[in-house]
């Protein structure tokens, strides 16, 4: 058996898998920012992350319930 018979397949495998981790890092990438703006919305709004504080794990809880009320 010659080692170039399966050439194509192997070339399309690695073009394949360079496609799809090339979009996932793009879809990461996207996501990253969406979020780093969202949060950015958020603290303009007045709301601050206060993790590791006693103030925020209340804070948190508040969330939590006023979540719950609004379902």
């Amino acid at each position: 058996m010659e080692t170039t018979a399966h050439i194509n397949f192997i070339a399309a495998s690695y073009c394949a898998a360079a496609i799809v981790i090339g979009m996932l890092i793009a879809w990461v990438t996207l996501d990253y920012r969406a979020q780093r703006r969202t949060l950015a919305e958020l603290e303009l709004q007045g709301l601050t992350r206060a993790a590791g504080s006693a103030r925020g794990a209340q804070s948190t809880d508040a969330a939590k319930e006023a979540a719950k009320e609004q379902a």
